[in-house]
């Protein structure tokens, strides 16, 4: 199915000024940054937060260990699908435990995804706090989860979809509002909504 590119909402430099701006906030938040890990939801959350990890390192010349989740295994929506989702690999080569741990993701929505992760890192250890941090918010949510670093608020219809290009994955950065095409004879109805574009 073909999609409709309604608005392109950031650039590249957009996307830039905003990791920055929520990279100093990270710094005032954290003053402790020895004690703090980065894990990234995969794909996207990923290089956003191998992003955050650099911008860190730039400012306060310290290195912020990255790591890698697959929330496939923990997600509550495996069997509305009927498909058997591919399970990929968790990359986390340090502990969690007693850890400040920012949760990396592209774009929240319903907050599903997130829950998903944090059942994911609660099997791996008991950390000091979680973090999140997101690049778009654009609503919709259906469990009382909010992020605490925020790229950009998206209001968005149900309908639409949001998605996150970036250079690691999509040889370039911007960021997209695009809405399914509706084929002839179909109806216009809502569907499952992503909270990805993964």
């Amino acid at each position: 199915m073909q999609e409709k590119i309604k608005a392109r909402v950031m650039d590249a430099g957009k996307i830039k000024r905003a990791l920055i701006r929520m990279t100093t906030e990270i710094l005032e938040r954290n003053r402790s940054l020895k004690n703090l890990v980065i894990i990234g939801i995969r794909t996207r959350g990923i290089y956003i937060g191998k992003r955050i990890s650099e911008l860190i390192k730039e400012l306060e010349k310290v290195e912020v260990p990255v790591g890698v989740l697959d929330i496939t295994p923990y997600r509550d929506d495996g069997t509305e699908t009927g498909a058997s989702p591919m399970v990929q690999k968790t990359e986390i080569n340090f502990p969690i435990a007693k850890r400040d741990v920012l949760l990396v993701d592209d774009v929240l929505n319903t907050g599903r995804t997130i829950r998903a992760a944090m059942g994911g890192l609660f099997d791996l250890g008991r950390p000091q706090t979680i973090q999140l941090l997101v690049l778009i918010d654009r609503g919709h949510r259906e469990l009382p989860i909010r992020a605490d670093y925020v790229g950009k608020v998206l209001p968005t219809s149900k309908r639409e979809l949001v998605q996150v290009r970036l250079t690691e994955v999509d040889k370039g950065d911007e960021v997209l509002i695009v809405e399914p095409a509706v084929l002839k004879g179909e109806q216009r109805t809502g569907g499952r909504e992503r909270e990805t574009p993964d």
